[in-house]
């Protein structure tokens, strides 16, 4: 159950990406807002995960070996369980209809790699309020 009174230091975020030096910097950012991080570096797991812990915020990388990472995020929107977690999806590059099949898969937004860390940090900032 998601407490909206929750501090920045019970926040937990799950951060799917399968490169590990992606997941590290996005751990090191996050560890500025004192949330808690689970990490995977695919999205079956990361169902588990989110199923497993119910994180505040999903950061899933959209090209994952497997399941990408609109796919996972139409499981966890169908799934009563995590259909409540926001879902955003990280990406290398952004397509003209991707707002389209973000909107459809049921994702919160959209973050573009490369990012700076205060733009990273202010967009987790507003889908974790």
């Amino acid at each position: 159950m998601h407490d909206e009174k929750r501090t920045d230091a019970q926040r937990t975020v799950l951060v799917v990406d399968d490169a590990p030096l992606n997941r590290k910097l996005i751990r090191t950012l996050l560890s500025m807002r004192k949330a808690r991080v689970l990490e995977s570096e695919n999205a079956e797991a990361a169902l588990e995960l989110a199923r497993d812990h119910r994180p505040d915020l999903i950061l899933m990388d959209l090209q994952l070996p497997g399941m990408n990472g609109l796919e996972a995020a139409r499981i966890l929107k169908a799934d009563p369980q995590t259909s409540n977690i926001p879902v955003v999806i990280l990406s290398a590059g952004s397509l003209p209809d991707d707002a389209h099949h973000l909107r459809e898969a049921g994702c919160a937004g959209l973050i573009t790699k490369p990012f700076g860390a205060q733009e990273f940090l202010q967009s987790v900032d507003s889908y974790l309020t």
